[in-house]
């Protein structure tokens, strides 16, 4: 394999094969979010109005996942431009946040304060988003794309054993809210599977958002009412916190690399996420070895080798770029790489320094992926951070409120919730974007697309990873197709602590051993981890796959293209009829 000596942010238009599509897809964390792109997709909408449907019905019927009080990053391609952007919608500290907010008078980090409570609130960017991409790229009325969110919230679902796992382990942050336990409660205990849930102040802040787009969330009655039940909790935020939070559109970290199917483009999210930097820079470090001609514990030893080089640079060097200088161009660099690599030895692990405590990781963030038969693609990778995020609602609004402060450096070489260590580049300032491993992602060739991406904290980046190993034949033993490759074994490190962890069938006996000989110690995760939505598109076979993890509940589905039906107006009226109830 062999990666060309261009890496670095995308600013151009892709020139990739420009048929399109036979099918459009969609693959989702939950089969009630595939529905809702689904019905947005048959009343004329494209994948921006699609995602804006997708992520709205996440936000309700998957809140210990992500939700309008959280924020994400939305990658998505402009067929008819061949443009790549990526709509960075992360959560912002307030205004008021200080370096040290989370210390206490010793200079010692206190984890429950960025974990619990509205203080471990980022200003929310989800809503902002998707008023952007309806207004800027989509084809409906943002209104129009809300309905199955608001019908959801209004109606009521039936919650499944995710949503009562989750609930339990974090039960406490959740009841200490009244206004959350309430909403996420049946009094003071867990509602059981099947258990019907309605959130009706919910859906009257999604209609708000409907009506007035941007100005509806972050300005009026609901911004108010946000601010005032942060302030009341405990919390910072400002009315003008809400009032200057804008999304930003940032160029995504591309790259060419060969695969034994062909040449390959990566297109990935850039900073304030560090995994488009992360995966140029692994995909570099692999360039000089034959990937898939290796034994699996030779490839293996050498896949944890690239994620330990890569996730050290992440902590040293990535941050929010508004605030601080963070390196692209040299980090993307072939011959950066290649320095990394001069002490990399087939036989033997390379240590890390001895790692700090780490507290215990808890399964965050969801993922979807979006294909229509124009060929625009959206990959959208949104988070609230913990489940149930910070575990607060703002009384009156039915917004739980996420606890992404947690993503910054509360004191530099201290790890965070996922384990993770970061420096000065991460550190908190008043407005400033949090790092993120939010890595959704496109990979291209003339003979293929493909859409993926995944939730699971710090473990995002090289999952990402292995699914791209594998979709384009640099790890042939995951299979030839999309299911394939969602469900294949796992394994992740990242720098500190110095350990592998894996899935608990992802490394055969014979591969653990050779590890180990290596230097290398290996930890199994107490549970599979991860959750991808990917979507495949063969153009040369005219096949579109879409494909969900079997290890969550979601959904993909393949939706044949309409026969003749072609959408003229860019603001064509909905199939679907709008509610008709105001806030």
């Amino acid at each position: 394999m062999a990666l060309c000596l261009v890496a670095a942010l995308c600013v151009g238009a892709s020139h990739a094969h420009a048929s399109r599509p036979p099918a459009a897809a969609i693959a989702t964390a939950h089969p009630l979010a595939t529905a809702a792109g689904k019905d947005i997709l048959s009343a004329g909408g494209n994948a921006f109005d699609a995602a804006v449907a997708v992520s709205a019905a996440l936000a309700v019927v998957e809140p210990y996942s992500s939700g309008l009080g959280g924020g994400g990053f939305w990658l998505l391609h402009v067929a008819a431009s061949g443009r790549d952007v990526m709509v960075d919608g992360r959560e912002r500290a307030p205004l008021a946040a200080t370096a040290d907010m989370y210390l206490d008078a010793d200079g010692e980090f206190v984890p429950a304060r960025s974990l619990n409570g509205p203080l471990a609130a980022g200003i929310p960017g989800a809503p902002a988003a998707l008023a952007h991409i309806a207004e800027r790229y989509g084809r409906l009325p943002l209104a129009a794309s809300l309905v199955p969110a608001i019908e959801l919230a209004r109606d009521g679902f039936e919650i499944d054993p995710v949503y009562t796992r989750l609930a339990r382990w974090r039960r406490d942050a959740i009841a200490a809210s009244p206004a959350a336990a309430a909403q996420f409660l049946a009094g003071d205990a867990v509602p059981a599977p099947g258990t019907r849930l309605r959130q009706p102040e919910l859906a009257t802040t999604l209609l708000h958002l409907a009506r007035d787009g941007h100005d509806g969330f972050y300005g009026g009655e609901v911004a108010r009412l946000l601010v005032a039940g942060v302030r009341a909790g405990g919390g910072i935020w400002r009315l003008r916190d809400l009032a200057q939070y804008r999304v930003v559109e940032r160029a995504p970290i591309s790259a060419r690399f060969e695969a034994p199917t062909g040449r390959w483009r990566l297109v990935s999210a850039p900073p304030p996420s560090s995994g488009g930097v992360a995966l140029v820079q692994m995909l570099h470090m692999l360039s000089g070895f034959d990937v898939a001609a290796l034994a699996p514990a030779d490839r293996a030893h050498l896949l944890i080798e690239t994620m330990r080089r890569a996730y050290r640079d992440r902590a040293e060097f990535l941050g929010d770029p508004d605030y601080v200088d963070v390196p692209v161009a040299r980090l993307t660099d072939p011959r950066y790489a290649a320095g990394l690599m001069r002490n990399f030895r087939m036989d033997r692990a390379t240590p890390s320094p001895p790692p700090e405590a780490v507290r215990a990781e808890g399964a965050d963030t969801t993922h979807f992926s979006i294909l229509d038969t124009d060929g625009n693609r959206v990959a959208a990778t949104l988070s609230i951070n913990y489940p149930f995020g910070s575990g607060f609602v703002p009384p009156g609004t039915g917004v739980l409120l996420n606890d992404e402060m947690d993503d910054f450096a509360a004191r530099p070489g201290v790890p965070n919730a996922y384990g993770l260590i970061g420096g000065d580049a991460n550190a908190i300032a008043p407005g400033k974007r949090m790092l993120s491993s939010m890595s959704p992602t496109f990979i291209e060739s003339d003979a293929e697309v493909v859409i993926l991406g995944t939730p699971g904290g710090s473990r995002i980046i090289t999952m990402v990873l292995e699914g791209l190993l594998a979709a384009t034949g640099l790890d042939p033993t995951a299979g030839g197709g999309a299911r394939d490759w969602v469900a294949a074994g796992r394994f992740h490190h990242q720098y500190l602590p110095d350990e592998v962890v894996t899935e608990p069938d992802a490394l055969s006996p014979a591969v653990r051993r050779s590890l180990e000989r290596r230097g290398h110690r290996l930890s199994t995760a107490g549970r599979p981890y991860g959750n991808m939505q990917l979507v495949r598109w063969r153009r040369a076979q005219r096949q579109v796959e879409a494909a969900s993890d079997p290890r969550g509940i979601g959904a993909a589905t393949v939706i044949e293209a309409a026969p003749a039906a072609t959408v003229s107006n860019h603001r064509r009226q909905p199939q679907t009829q709008p509610l008709r109830t105001t806030p």
